[in-house]
């Protein structure tokens, strides 16, 4: 047996288990961590400017590809309660990340010594499991149930505490000889699939919601499979977007209070049956008026994790399941039916959900200066092809980005979903285009979340990865302007400003190019719509050119209200914005618009 310190163990298990990148900043009490990391060699090491960034960061790698667990690494104290937000973050999406904090020594635990806190208690809620280990020997087994523990289940983020005396313990550790421990999934029987399709043979206007736990299980193209099968249009929530491409005759559009298309609301009320898979009915998506979303329709409901079934609402049936294995079954059970003649025909159901993606759009090109948001999302579907991966948490810019822009591959929409915390994008950002050099990276911000983390710029200046961050600013915090106007009031969401050293911004406030290029990035800023595109090509040449973020700054009207239900409820969407009447309002809509006659 090999003796060495239980941190070069914890990093020897690291690289056993798959880990080829970590996050974070080094401190006093987790630089023995660090020295094992330098020693032990395999890991690269990304410094953020912010332990919270580290953790977004290791989020967006976790969510780039199949398989990745991020790792975000911070000293004792503020650095573990800074990164309790990604933590809480990746809990509500179910994504794995490992976070390693540093601790004081365990004899000091007690005595409230500098930077000594309980963060293992602070992370429990947010976790599936939070542990500070207090004895070396203890440390490869707490890593290798950690990494057993994200991935088993519903995939989730683990905090591991290490007070310094531990760290430095040698203990007896064989690399050569460990082996991750075996990954539990719940996997759906044949019986209960044959159960859940015969509500779908037995109904006439089925749908399939399509969650991002099927994206988790890498099983997108068993979804598609099975809905062409069976002919069953797919509505993808916010965090199964990309399961099935937009353009696909089967993507029925996306459903919501915010983040729905009016064609996927108004086929979504014409249902009679859906059948949900590795989703959870998030708010956003239902509406808080689940009587609207469940009246006149049958729900069978498959989840990865059993307590979700039934926590929203009670499905008439459920199934405790992976996405993968239960799709594989379905798949199976649908080609039997389908050789037997058992399936029904679907094609009127089929063509009138076309007929309402083909006319039901909302209106996306505006000549106006100061520019609306609708035409910088019109530009970026020119601009950027199948191939880009969007970034982007919260606000009005990602609300009406989900109702106009295009995603067609799994992962490619990489979206802060449950808890949406400004400041999330440019650290994910980073951490996917660190995941994926080699797919196009745009983020996309309102100036509010751009500012919260913008000193994560200089990571990318600093580390040389490369992405374009589209960048919507009208000087206002606009989703909660436009939550204020029920209450009737406009208060304290003015985020304008005359900066007298860039008196050419107006009212604009923050000069973001001096700040992006203050950062070692570049920057280019728009104020005429049809500047857009020229700017958005030449960002993508700078990026590859210079290896760094390039930041397109789209000047906007100040007040523009993006489409959403005032009253959470899914069947009164309230458009503020004029709707296309004519294919011109909308040249990039995923189908031509076809203009209803009078």
């Amino acid at each position: 047996m090999a003796r060495m310190t239980a941190v070069r163990a914890a990093v020897e298990i690291l690289k056993r288990e798959g880990v080829t990148n970590a996050f974070g900043v080094p401190g006093a009490a987790i630089n023995p961590f660090y020295k094992a990391l330098q020693e032990g060699g395999g890991i690269d090491h990304t410094l953020a400017r912010h332990v919270e960034g580290a953790s977004h960061m290791a989020e967006g790698y976790t969510r780039a590809n199949p398989g990745n667990i991020g790792v975000c690494i911070g000293t004792s104290g503020p650095a573990g309660t800074d990164m309790i937000t990604g933590l809480y973050s990746a809990t509500g999406d179910s994504i794995p990340i490992l976070c390693i904090t540093g601790q004081a020594p365990t004899h000091l635990l007690h005595k409230e010594d500098f930077q000594a806190v309980d963060i293992a208690s602070i992370a429990t809620p947010v976790t599936k499991m939070a542990v500070t280990v207090l004895e070396a020997a203890q440390v490869p087994g707490v890593f290798q149930q950690a990494f057993h523990l994200m991935r088993s289940g519903r995939p989730g983020p683990v905090l591991i505490d290490l007070p310094i005396d531990v760290q430095q313990t040698e203990i007896e550790f064989d690399p050569e000889t460990y082996e991750p421990l075996p990954v539990y999934k719940p996997s759906a029987t044949r019986a209960q699939i044959e159960k859940a399709i015969t509500f779908l043979v037995e109904s006439e206007r089925p749908l399939i919601v399509a969650g991002g736990g099927i994206i988790n299980a890498d099983a997108c193209d068993l979804l598609v499979e099975f809905a062409e099968i069976t002919n069953t249009p797919v509505v993808p929530t916010l965090m199964g977007w990309g399961t099935i491409p937009d353009d696909h005759d089967l993507n029925a559009g996306m459903v919501g209070q915010q983040t729905g298309h009016r064609y996927g609301n108004a086929t979504f009320l014409e249902s009679d049956f859906v059948l949900g898979i590795g989703n959870r009915w998030a708010n956003r998506h239902t509406g808080y008026k689940l009587d609207v979303y469940t009246q006149g329709r049958k729900f069978v409901h498959v989840d990865i994790e059993p307590t979700q079934i039934g926590k929203i609402f009670a499905p008439d049936y459920g199934i405790a399941s992976d996405a993968k294995a239960a799709l594989e079954l379905f798949v199976e059970v649908a080609k039997e039916l389908r050789a037997a003649g058992k399936l029904p025909d679907r094609s009127q159901w089929v063509a009138s959900h076309l007929e309402r993606k083909e006319t039901l759009q909302r209106r996306t090109h505006f000549d106006n200066i100061p520019m609306k948001p609708q035409r910088v999302y019109e530009e970026m579907n020119k601009a950027f092809g199948p191939d880009t991966r969007y970034v982007t948490t919260i606000g009005l810019s990602q609300i009406a980005g989900a109702q106009m822009l295009h995603v067609y591959k799994p992962r490619h929409w990489i979206n802060c979903g449950q808890a949406g915390p400004l400041g999330w994008t440019i650290p994910a950002a980073l951490g996917v285009a660190t995941a994926d050099r080699d797919t196009p990276v745009v983020a996309l911000s309102g100036d509010y979340d751009f500012q919260f983390m913008i000193e994560e710029l200089a990571v990318g200046a600093q580390h040389r990865i490369p992405y374009v961050h589209v960048l919507v600013n009208n000087a206002y915090l606009g989703l909660i302007r436009q939550a204020q106007i029920g209450l009737d009031i406009n208060f304290q969401v003015n985020l304008e400003f005359e900066n007298q050293n860039s008196p050419e911004l107006g009212v604009y406030g923050v000069d973001h190019v001096k700040v992006a290029e203050g950062l070692g990035c570049k920057a280019i800023r728009v104020t005429d719509p049809n500047d857009l595109a020229a700017a958005f090509e030449q960002a993508k040449k700078l990026a590859q050119e210079h290896q760094v973020p390039v930041v397109v700054e789209a000047i906007l009207e100040r007040i523009t209200n993006i489409s959403m239900s005032p009253t959470a409820d899914i069947s009164a969407v309230k458009e503020f914005e004029e709707i296309a009447t004519e294919p011109g309002h909308a040249p990039t809509a995923i189908r031509p618009l076809k203009v209803q006659s009078a």
